[in-house]
């Protein structure tokens, strides 16, 4: 009974306090974090010490599941080496120097040791990137800062597993590459797999509620083997994310994707406010251990400050390469060796390959050389349509890194906005229970954190003002891109309105006068009119509205839209989706 009303009240502090901070215009997550100190230190509190595998396996999953399903997957693919650099060569870089101070400043800790706190203090958190996405920072930066703090922890964990084999003496320079590779392809794989899986199941599944059920579940399935088998769960429940985010568009029902964003929200709200109101509430038993051991709070103090000014020093640093090279890549000569070779894939169509006519009348065509063993004209238009596509993608990609560059102002965003989190004091508590200093180490850990948080977080708005970067937001894209999209979608809805085979829901064809009124206001809403007119009108607007969305996800892998313009389309089509079957289901 008292477990369950620890756990009633601090649902409620979490969502009081979300809206309190909302009005006030701070971050939620520090002014919860902030409130667990103030809780931490009343005589009647007892001691809090969460277990590690509580947030491992209980937290995080979920967590980074649902920013997975939420990552905008064009974006990420167009920076995934930055990225990547960032989840990886910041964070190895990061480690081993801060375990070079740590093994100066604490000499008995030992340079294994300090290898392990860095790799515990390197990685930014998923959790603390909500703050950047509220100031309506370029949605570039965004998606690199949520990319970076996805794919990160699995490098941090990694090194750390490897620091704390090396302190037993088991290092293998060798072996820690071929542990971190593994882990990797192990959990890219699972997650992909029970990715797909679960989101054929979840199409199959056609009640929401039970639906919805399943995809809490997804995961944990693909933690727990991952995890298991040596990999990265966290890695395996960001790919199953990926691959669930992607497919819902395809697979899933306006129904089912409304629900999704829901319950998703929901989990989110209150498992982030509970991992920062743990974090204050934690903090008195954390003093308490140093002080048992001899630590006092000013010696964590001074060591979490110097090793948070050399995270950041580290970050700038490697920061201010990545953007040079960047600038560079926007700069380069790229689009005129693409406009190069679209031409001449357009000149080998119309020289080498036999018109479609020809190819049909004569039989099976040969390719452009007609030999015996040559590719049929079919193949090497397919062949060619594919390249387009690709250089049409490379073409697109280039204009958004020419329309979104990355300045030395975005590069200052991404420093200071790399702040530390619950991964970081999750870590520091898988820590051996017999190592010397373990509290002094865990108390480093937790300043560093909430240090991180409290100073960037609490001036990183300042900041973005002092530098006078535009506000744009993340999750809007402009409006001459929306009115694109949407008149190619309404090109698709009246392309449909002239196939024969168009039927409606009881296989009967659509009455002549109906497809002519509906070809003269594709996209305009039904009537209110409950005739049988008003529900063909409906049963075809739906039709109109199926041909629309499988537009929208052929064009979806190009690139040409941005992820916020083809939310936006969906969102409309689920929403005239959902009022013309609810009216179609009053009606009937």
């Amino acid at each position: 009974m008292d477990v369950l009303l620890v756990v009633v009240i601090g649902v409620i502090a979490v969502a009081v306090t979300t809206a309190l901070a909302q009005k006030l215009g701070v971050a939620g997550p520090l002014m919860l974090m902030g409130l667990g100190i103030a809780v931490s230190v009343l005589p009647f509190v007892p001691p809090v010490e969460v277990e590690p595998e509580l947030i491992l396996v209980g937290v995080l999953p979920p967590l980074l599941y649902s920013a997975a399903v939420n990552l905008p997957a064009i974006e990420f693919r167009r920076d995934f080496g930055p990225i990547s650099g960032l989840a990886v060569v910041l964070v190895v870089g990061s480690s081993l120097l801060l375990g070079v101070f740590f093994f100066l400043a604490i000499p008995e800790v030992g340079f294994p040791l300090g290898v392990a706190l860095g790799a515990i203090l390197s990685p930014t958190d998923a959790v603390a990137t909500s703050i950047v996405r509220r100031l309506g920072i370029t949605p570039r930066v965004v998606t690199m800062l949520e990319g970076e703090s996805l794919l990160n922890d699995a490098t941090a964990l990694v090194l750390l597993r490897t620091a704390i084999a090396a302190i037993a003496g088991g290092f293998s320079l060798w072996g820690a590459v071929g542990s971190f590779a593994v882990g990797i392809v192990v959990a890219v794989v699972v997650g992909a797999v029970l990715g797909w899986i679960t989101l054929r199941l979840r199409a199959w599944v056609h009640n929401s509620a039970a639906n919805t059920a399943i995809g809490f579940t997804v995961p944990f399935l693909a933690y727990l083997p991952t995890e298991h088998l040596g990999g990265s769960g966290l890695v395996a429940a960001v790919v199953a994310g990926l691959v669930t985010g992607q497919g819902a568009a395809r697979w899933f029902t306006p129904e089912q994707r409304l629900s999704d964003q829901l319950n998703w929200r929901t989990i989110e709200l209150v498992l982030e406010g509970a991992v920062f109101l743990m974090m204050g509430l934690e903090l008195k038993e954390l003093v308490r251990q140093n002080v048992d051991d001899g630590y006092s709070v000013f010696d964590a103090s001074w060591l979490a400050l110097a090793a948070l000014a050399i995270i950041l020093l580290i970050r700038a640093v490697y920061v201010s390469i990545l953007i040079w090279i960047q600038t560079r890549r926007a700069r380069g000569r790229q689009r005129e060796r693409l406009d190069a070779l679209s031409d001449r894939i357009d000149e080998f169509e119309a020289t080498a390959i036999p018109p479609l006519e020809s190819a049909q009348g004569g039989g099976p065509r040969r390719g452009a050389r007609g030999g015996p063993g040559g590719p049929t004209a079919e193949q090497a238009r397919r062949r060619m349509s594919n390249l387009r596509g690709r250089v049409a993608r490379s073409i697109a990609d280039l204009d958004y890194y020419q329309a979104a560059p990355l300045g030395w102002k975005h590069g200052a965003v991404i420093v200071w906005a790399g702040m530390r989190g619950v991964v970081t004091l999750a870590a520091a508590q898988t820590l051996d229970r017999d190592i010397d200093g373990r509290a002094l180490l865990i108390l480093i850990a937790f300043f560093v954190a909430a240090g991180s948080l409290l100073l960037q977080g609490l001036t990183l708005p300042w900041l973005v003002r002092r530098l006078q970067i535009p506000r744009t937001d993340a999750d809007r894209a402009s409006h001459d891109e929306q009115q694109r999209l949407a008149e190619e979608l309404r090109d698709a809805a009246t392309a449909v309105l002239s196939d024969p085979d168009l039927r409606r829901a009881d296989g009967e064809p659509f009455s002549a006068d109906m497809m002519t009124k509906m070809a003269q206001r594709a996209a305009a809403p039904p009537s209110d009119d409950a005739s049988s007119l008003a529900v063909e009108m409906m049963e075809l607007r739906l039709a109109t509205l199926e041909a629309m969305r499988g537009r929208l996800n052929e064009i979806s892998s190009g690139g040409t839209y941005s992820t916020a313009a083809l939310r936006h389309a969906l969102a409309d089509l689920d929403a005239d989706q959902l009022a013309l079957e609810r009216r179609l289901h009053e009606d009937g």
